[in-house]
């Protein structure tokens, strides 16, 4: 009886076995067909007998649930999610290289789907994915950055702050090699996708002249926008302190410099901002941007003609600089309010006459000094609303040149005006 016993008990092993092995099989056949819907559909049945498969048989069972839920051009974060975890339970056995390959391809599935969200504006499903992404493949940090940028921009800013503060602890500097080249048809350097391809082009000799460079580091960003959340949340100590830490580490790098005063601009601690500013310019004496920011500094303190005499520098150095330019003529504008006061406050004597006359002229001399450079603002403007601040450019040089009486001009701008108008 006891012999009878035991070989009933081995047979019935022997039948579960065989149907561990069956339900496994059932999967990688859906699979094999195409059929990933009824693949994830088996998993279950197989999942029951998980507890009493044998390691060979579980090895195969993870791989075949985790390319039945990767399937083909998957988009659904959860599937996604079930895949890399059935994935990763692989490493280390036979089948490590075909985990590395499926997790790799369920980064890949992330990426692409996170950037579908991000182009319809769902920054919070694209940030969980891009997250998820950094997560399973704990190589690419760029994913955990563009995660916590996407955070931001759904105003998730607990998470983002999250995400920050891990770039900042993993030490993420984001500085990549960038690739250039020269176009021969146009003479012009252009920067290429990858390495590869840039040599592939100059092998073709359609570009000459490779070369390769640093993109600047997102250490400033990060620690900017560290201090900013901290800011948002009224704790305007704890944002200095990050932006202090993050200068200490780091005490050769000008972006933090620059970041720690657009933190005291935005707290509106505008002394401090420009003794800051001044410790930037001092290391990049040459840069038309700095100088910008400083009159943008100066106009917010009152300083009108401070702000004038940067905006100037910054067009020395770039003659180019639209918004600098305008920037000038605005504030040479801003004059005309005081004289117009003046003069809709004066009676109707001989000597009010008198005095409106020489007001109408001074007025005249503050159109006549701005002129120039609303002209070249309008020259120079370019970008994505570059059409929107040359309509309203040509616009009030059009009345400039009426209150000036320049009728050639008038017309001009005028027909400018419409033009742009039609453009709309």
């Amino acid at each position: 009886m006891r012999t009878k016993f035991l070989f009933v008990v081995a047979l019935a092993f022997g039948i579960s076995a065989f149907a561990q092995k069956k339900e496994v099989k059932a999967i990688e056949k859906a699979i094999k067909s195409g059929s990933y819907g009824e693949a994830k559909n088996l998993v279950g049945a197989a999942e029951a007998l998980i507890g009493s498969m044998d390691d060979k048989t579980k090895e195969s069972f993870y791989l075949a649930k985790a390319q039945a839920y990767l399937g083909v051009d998957n988009t659904n974060a959860a599937d996604l999610k079930v895949a890399a975890e059935s994935f990763s339970k692989l490493k280390d056995t036979k089948y490590n290289a075909e985990a590395e390959a499926g997790i790799s391809n369920v980064v890949v599935a992330m990426i692409n789907s996170a950037i579908k969200d991000q182009n319809t504006q769902n920054y919070t499903s694209a940030s969980t994915k891009l997250a998820d992404a950094y997560n399973y493949s704990k190589k690419d940090t760029l994913y955990l950055y563009f995660a916590a940028s996407n955070s931001v921009n759904g105003k998730d800013y607990d998470t983002a702050l999250k995400y920050y503060n891990q770039l900042t602890d993993l030490g993420f500097s984001g500085i990549e090699t960038l690739y250039y080249a020269t176009e021969v048809e146009t003479n012009e350097e252009v920067k290429i996708p990858s390495k590869q391809e840039r040599d592939l082009l100059v092998l073709g000799k359609t570009h000459i002249n490779p070369t390769e460079k640093k993109s600047e580091s997102k250490r400033g960003e990060i620690a900017k926008n560290i201090a900013l959340i901290y800011m948002s949340q009224g704790n305007n100590e704890k944002a200095l302190e990050a932006m202090a830490n993050a200068r200490a580490e780091n005490p050769d790098d000008l972006m933090l410099v620059r970041s720690e005063a657009n933190i005291y601009l935005e707290m509106n601690q505008l002394d401090k901002y420009k003794e800051i500013m001044q410790e930037v310019i001092a290391k990049d004496p040459n840069n038309p941007e700095l100088y910008y920011n400083l009159g943008v500094g100066e106009d917010k303190l009152g300083n009108t003609q401070a702000a004038i005499d940067y905006y100037k520098k910054a067009v020395s150095l770039n003659p180019k600089y639209a918004a600098a330019y305008n920037n000038i003529g605005a504030l040479i504008l801003s004059e005309e309010k005081a004289i117009v006061d003046e003069m809709n406050n004066l009676g109707t004597s001989n000597a009010d006459y008198a005095k409106y006359d020489k007001l109408k002229e001074k007025r005249q001399g503050i159109y006549k000094q701005a002129a120039p450079y609303l002209e070249k603002a309008l020259e120079n403007q370019t970008g994505e609303k570059g059409v929107a601040r040359s309509l309203e450019l040509a616009k009030t040089l059009y009345g400039i040149y009426q209150q000036l009486g320049d009728t050639s001009k008038a017309d001009a701008m005028k027909a400018r005006v419409e033009t742009l108008e039609g453009g709309n």
